[in-house]
C-alpha cells in the first residue's frame, strides 16, 4: 500500500508532500518532495490530505469508566465520592457488556486518532468474586473490543486486592482480587500476545497491593520484559496512608520493592517529594500525565517538568475519558504549567507530540512505532488543517497547530498497521459509534 502525505510530521519538522510505502503492517520506505522531486501523489497512492502524524497513544484508560461521563458532573464531591460511582457501573459489567462497550470505547479512540491504548484492567471476576469458567474472559473482551475497533493494546492485567495497605477487599472490590499476587501471577500468565495485542502488568497502587507483595508483581513483569504501570501518589490520603502504614511515601516503597525501573510508568505522580522525583527520574521510570482526568476530579497538577528534567520520560493519557481528546491532554499539560508557574514554554509543540506518540508506545512496550521512518509499525493519524480550528497558519507550524488549536474533531485519517480505520473522519469498521456507545452505556443503566 502506497500512501502520499500532504504534509508529515516526522519528529522534528514538517515535510510537505511525503510517500509512505507499506507492506505486512509496517513502512517500508519514506520519501521526501525532496527525494522523489515533486509534491504531487503518484499512481495509485492514497492521500491524506492534511497534517499526517504517527499514530497516536492513549497510554492510560480504564474503558469502563466512560459510562461515567457526564453523570458524575451532578452536584459536588471528591475522588472518593466519585468512586462510589465508579463502583456501581463496575458491578454491572459482564464479558458481554464490557466487550460492547469497551468496543464502542476504542471506536470513540480510534475518531480521536488513538492508534494504540493502554488499558488498566482490574475487573477480572464475576460481582461476588468467583472467576470466570475462562479466568480471562473480561481481558479476553478487552482485547476483541480492540480487534474490533481497528486500534492495538496493551493489556495491563492489574494486580488489586486490598481495601487499602493490607485490608480485605471490600464488597465493591471483591471482583477486582485474586486473593494473592502469584494467584494474580498464574492467571495473568494464561494470556498471551497477538498481532495486536500485548500482555503487561500493572500495580493498581500501594493502597491495593500489600507490600510484601509488590515485587511479585515486579517480578512477572521482569520476567517477561513487559511494561508495568502503577497508579501513584493520585491523591495525597494515599500519601498520609502509606506513611502511617510503612513510614515511606508511596515512590520510596515502590523503590524499596523493586518495582521501580525503565519498564516502569507511573500515572498520575501528583503529590511527590523532591526525594520521589529524584528516585523517579534516576531510575528511568516513565510518567503518565492525565490532565484531563486530573482536573475533572480536582487531584491536582503533577510536576510534570521537574520529573521530565530528572529523567522521567513523559506519555499522556484519558485515564476516565471525561474527555477522548490527546490533543487536549498534550495541550493541558503545558497550559497546567504555565498556570502553576506564569510563565510559558516548558515544551515544545514537538516535545508535547513525542509524548503523545513515541513516548507512550514505548510505555506500552510498542517500541517499534510512534514515528514515520522505515521498519516502524504503519500506524498514522492525520488532522485537517483547514477547519474553523485549524486554519490560517502555515503548514511548516502544523506542530503548533495539532497540539494548541486541533481537537479530536479534527482527525480526518487513522490508519493502524497500514489499514483504515478512520477514513475521512467516519470509522471503517464500527458502523455507528455514537449508537454503540449509547446502547451500551444504557445496558449498565437498565
Amino acid at each position: 500500500m502506497t500512501y502520499w502525505l500532504e504534509h508529515a510530521w516526522l519528529s522534528t519538522h514538517v515535510e510537505p508532500g511525503v510517500t509512505v510505502e507499506t507492506e505486512d503492517g509496517r513502512i517500508t520506505e519514506v520519501r521526501t518532495a525532496a527525494e522523489t522531486g515533486t509534491e504531487t501523489p503518484p499512481p495509485g497512492a492514497t492521500v491524506l490530505r492534511g497534517l499526517t502524524l504517527p499514530g497516536l497513544a492513549n497510554t492510560h484508560s480504564h474503558a469502563f469508566h466512560r459510562a461515567l461521563r457526564s453523570r458524575v458532573q451532578v452536584g459536588s464531591g471528591t475522588f472518593w465520592t466519585w468512586r462510589e460511582s465508579m463502583y456501581q457501573v463496575a458491578a454491572r459489567l459482564t464479558p458481554d457488556t464490557y466487550h460492547a462497550l469497551a468496543r464502542a470505547v476504542y471506536a470513540e479512540m480510534a475518531l480521536a486518532g488513538i492508534t494504540c491504548v493502554g488499558e488498566f484492567h482490574y475487573v477480572h471476576h464475576a460481582q461476588d468474586g468467583t472467576p470466570y469458567d475462562d479466568p480471562n474472559a473480561m481481558g479476553e473482551a478487552l482485547i476483541a473490543a480492540a480487534s474490533d475497533a481497528g486500534i492495538r493494546i496493551t493489556l495491563l492485567d492489574t494486580a488489586y486486592l486490598s481495601s487499602g495497605f493490607g485490608a480485605a477487599p471490600d464488597r465493591h472490590q471483591l471482583r477486582f482480587s485474586d486473593g494473592d499476587a502469584d494467584t494474580w501471577g498464574r492467571r495473568a500468565a494464561l494470556l498471551k500476545d497477538t498481532s495486536h495485542a500485548r500482555i503487561g502488568a500493572a500495580v493498581h497502587s500501594v493502597r491495593a497491593v500489600p507490600a510484601d507483595q509488590l515485587s511479585t508483581v515486579a517480578g512477572w513483569a521482569a520476567e517477561r520484559g513487559a511494561p508495568l504501570h502503577v497508579h501513584l501518589s493520585e491523591q495525597t490520603a494515599e500519601n498520609e496512608g502509606c506513611l502511617a502504614a510503612h513510614g515511606r511515601t508511596p515512590t520510596q516503597l515502590l523503590s524499596d520493592h523493586g518495582v521501580l525501573g525503565p519498564r516502569t510508568t507511573g500515572v498520575h505522580n501528583t503529590h511527590l517529594t523532591d526525594e520521589d522525583i529524584a528516585l523517579l527520574g534516576t531510575s528511568g521510570t516513565g510518567t503518565c500525565m492525565c490532565p484531563t482526568t486530573e482536573r475533572d476530579l480536582a487531584d491536582g497538577i503533577g510536576p510534570a517538568a521537574r520529573l521530565q528534567a530528572a529523567g522521567s520520560p513523559l506519555s499522556l493519557g484519558s485515564d476516565s475519558h471525561a474527555v477522548i481528546d490527546p490533543f487536549e491532554e498534550a495541550r493541558a499539560m503545558e497550559l497546567n504549567e504555565r498556570l502553576r508557574t506564569r510563565t510559558r514554554g516548558h515544551w515544545t509543540a514537538a516535545a508535547l507530540l513525542r509524548a503523545a506518540t513515541e513516548s507512550g508506545r514505548a510505555a506500552l512496550g510498542w517500541d517499534d512505532a510512534g514515528t514515520i521512518e522505515r521498519g516502524a509499525l504503519a500506524d498514522l493519524t492525520t488532522i485537517d488543517l483547514d477547519s474553523v480550528r485549524t486554519t490560517g497558519q502555515p503548514a511548516r507550524l502544523g506542530a503548533e497547530t495539532a497540539v494548541f488549536a486541533a481537537t479530536a474533531s479534527d482527525v480526518r485519517h487513522t490508519v493502524v498497521g497500514g489499514r483504515h480505520v478512520v477514513r475521512d473522519g467516519k470509522h471503517a469498521l464500527v458502523d455507528h459509534p455514537a449508537a454503540e456507545l449509547a446502547a451500551a452505556i444504557g445496558a449498565l443503566r437498565a
